[in-house]
């Protein structure tokens, strides 16, 4: 299915199971080795992140092996997994699951267009060039919520081609919105769920920040923010039918927490690249710079914490994306959408690969082992 690339160096925070243990184990990996850390001082993902300085406490952690970062890489594939040997899961646990939309312009306009073309995928080439015409392609250099975001606001008010997505893209407040609940997230080598009622869809390839329950970012992994654009463009208060299903939403391989070596300097410079391949033959590049994000990673996390909202257990928070997919697969026109079968792997240096197959939410595993089955299997081992 692809390899998960993790650099040489760096602090790694992850979670693997197999059939038989006791509960899910917090892993790191040491010299292309996972080591084993769980332990009564942090048995969760979320412990970790809690910790004072958690990149220094997971680099000191005692642990025992439970295999090489390559076979276990290996056996995550679900299309080959033998689940008695260790796999990667998500590397968060009890931690929210948040993401924040419309922070790139390209995304901007693809969702103005899934907007006017009402979840049509035939008419959207039409839309584009149209809303294009009006407002350019180039908003990179306009602040949200400033004046000079203000005079475009009302340029395009009495044009009447105003959208929610202009406000939340260009106006005073981040859109950010649940992805899915504590657990449900899933990892690398995992297959995602689209959900079957939708025809045009597409990965949302991001970076994904990780908070303390106090707002301090300490790491950072990757993210697909699976997608249904016809859903979701026919109206945003479907966005939860368009975000979160099952296995809608993948994280890993693993978090990189932050150190001398990686910081959220790394994360505002970082190149995502996305490869999408097909049991057809089709095969989709592309690649998005965090450089071009309208809102900082600090911007978004105190949208959503702060004294008018908190998380004790912490979040995680994608941070959007400006990969939209145009690319036509099969008839002229009709743009991207994804087939069952598909591989994505979604990449940057400093954080590897995060690789998944995709399927139908229906035909994913279903989920169930929530927080309430973690919390019962920790206290029988005596780690609570």
């Amino acid at each position: 299915m692809g390899e998960i690339r993790l650099p040489a160096d760096g602090v790694f925070l992850g979670r693997a199971m197999a059939d038989g243990w006791a509960h899910p184990a917090v892993v790191t990996v040491r010299d292309g080795t996972v080591f084993d850390i769980t332990s009564r001082a942090a048995p969760t993902s979320r412990d970790v992140c809690e910790q004072a300085d958690p990149a220094s406490y997971v680099a000191g952690a005692p642990g025992k092996p439970i295999g090489t970062l390559a076979d276990i890489a290996a056996n995550s594939n679900v299309a080959v997994r033998d689940p008695k040997r260790p796999h990667l899961l998500s590397p968060v646990d009890l931690q929210a699951v948040k993401a924040a939309g419309v922070t790139f312009v390209v995304s901007l306009l693809e969702r103005v267009i899934e907007e006017q073309a009402r979840g049509s995928a035939e008419k959207a080439d039409a839309i584009r060039a149209d809303i294009a015409s009006l407002i350019g392609h180039d908003l990179s250099k306009l602040k949200p919520g400033s004046d000079e975001a203000a005079a475009v606001k009302a340029k395009l008010i009495a044009r009447g081609v105003w959208s929610q997505y202009l406000e939340v893209g260009i106006g005073p407040d981040a859109e950010v919105f649940t992805k899915c609940q504590p657990m449900a997230s899933v990892g690398f080598g995992a297959d995602v769920g689209l959900h079957p009622v939708s025809t045009w869809n597409n990965p949302e390839p991001e970076v994904v920040v990780v908070s303390s329950s106090a707002g301090r970012i300490v790491g950072a992994t990757l993210g697909n923010d699976v997608n249904l654009r016809d859903v979701e463009g026919r109206s945003a208060l479907l966005l939860g039918k368009a975000k979160d299903n099952n296995a809608s939403a993948s994280l890993g391989p693993f978090i990189r927490l932050f150190d001398t070596g990686f910081s959220l300097d790394d994360v505002k410079t970082a190149v995502v690249g996305l490869r999408v391949e097909g049991t057809d033959g089709f095969v989709l590049d592309g690649e998005s710079s965090m450089a071009e994000i309208s809102r900082s990673p600090e911007e978004l996390v105190a949208a959503a914490i702060g004294r008018h909202h908190q998380y004790p257990d912490g979040f995680v928070l994608y941070l959007g994306t400006m990969f939209a997919p145009v690319k036509d697969r099969g008839e002229a026109g009709k743009g991207f959408t994804h087939a069952v079968g598909d591989v994505v792997t979604i990449s940057t240096g400093k954080l590897g690969a995060l690789v998944n197959r995709v399927g139908l939410s229906p035909d994913c595993p279903p989920w169930t082992y929530g927080a309430s089955h973690l919390m019962r299997d920790l206290a029988k081992a005596g780690l609570i």
